[in-house]
């Protein structure tokens, strides 16, 4: 689904720092993901309301992620506890989702577990019984995908394909998580690897964990290069950072 407007008076000391013309290419930007999912999902078959559009708005400054929110994109992702705990205090009236990406330090479970909608880089039970444990109770239940390493790449985070079942079964045992699905981010495209080949494998994990009677509804793959062949083989969400903000600034200034 797009996300839904949100309703806002802007601070104007943020908001007179964007210029017009950044505005406008944002407009641009998200209107061009928007025709992209469009036709992607005419190919598959597929409703664009099935997909789910998270900005990655990491090393961004606030004012961008404010101006985008204006725009109607309500759902942004972060990977960097500290960076993020700034935005979202900053922009707290906007009620925007936060959804954490990045690899997350036991040392940070209870900074997320606190100020986050969502953590989708979950790939070890002691972090996610630390992110149930230290879940406020007035908030609703942390929702969580566990991270898959569908290529088996020893640089990056993930449980092995084989071991999401145990993972995503304690996900459903704990008091304070809701599991939501998977997530993954494949090895990149080359002469010697297409990476629909890594999301078909991941469709299948999903609905075989599904088929079993493991209750997920979300399938995160798919970013700015390769979105069309993940919503082919059945992503729900695609992570879109340069192709909807632009390029990352070097020093993030909020």
């Amino acid at each position: 689904m797009f996300p839904v407007h949100v309703s806002y008076t802007p601070d104007t000391t943020i908001d007179q720092a964007l210029s017009s013309c950044k505005m406008n290419n944002l407009k641009d930007n998200l209107h061009k993901i928007r025709a992209r999912i469009s036709s992607a999902c005419k190919k598959a078959g597929r409703d664009p309301q099935e997909i789910y559009v998270l900005a990655v708005s990491k090393r961004h400054p606030a004012r961008t992620i404010q101006a985008l929110s204006q725009l109607g994109q309500s759902s942004f992702g972060e990977n960097y506890v500290q960076e993020a705990l700034a935005k979202i205090k900053l922009l707290e009236p906007l009620n925007l989702e936060w959804h954490f990406i990045g690899p997350l330090q036991s040392n940070k479970t209870r900074q997320v577990a606190q100020h986050f909608q969502w953590v989708q880089s979950v790939d070890r039970l002691k972090t996610l019984r630390r992110l149930s444990d230290q879940r406020p109770d007035d908030l609703e239940r942390l929702n969580v995908c566990i991270q898959v390493n569908i290529d088996r790449e020893p640089q990056k985070g993930g449980v092995m394909p084989e071991q999401a079942r145990k993972l995503a079964e304690a996900a459903l045992n704990l008091p304070r998580t809701r599991l939501r699905g998977l997530m993954a981010i494949p090895r990149a495209g080359s002469d010697l690897h297409d990476p629909a080949d890594s999301y078909q494998r991941m469709n299948v994990l999903f609905r075989s964990l599904r088929a079993d009677g493991i209750e997920m509804d979300t399938l995160s793959m798919g970013m700015s290069a390769d979105l069309e062949a993940a919503i082919m083989h059945g992503s729900t969400m695609v992570r879109i950072g340069t192709d909807l903000l632009g390029e990352r600034p070097r020093n993030d200034k909020n």
